[in-house]
């Protein structure tokens, strides 16, 4: 099983920590390009993948091409609130 997390390059909270600790976690230049960084990362064989919320909703796959599939899980990460 291999993991990696999705998250805006402009984003510099997310995945901090995976980040930190030498984890696959890719960040994406242009949102719009989202389906093709999934689709990519599918290919490159990653079963489940973490984005950002942001990331997230720039999805229109998500739901309608990799809910269904077994093998591939996508998680969206909520996103922190500010206290």
């Amino acid at each position: 099983m291999s993991i990696s997390w999705l998250k805006s390059s402009k984003d510099n909270k997310s995945f901090r920590m995976f980040k930190n600790l030498g984890f696959d976690v890719f960040e994406i230049n242009d949102l719009d390009k989202t389906d093709e960084k999934i689709k990519e990362l599918v290919d490159q064989k990653y079963t489940t993948i973490v984005l950002s919320n942001e990331v997230a909703s720039f999805s229109g796959d998500i739901i309608n091409k990799y809910n269904k599939k077994k093998n591939i899980n996508i998680v969206i990460a909520p996103r922190k609130l500010n206290k």
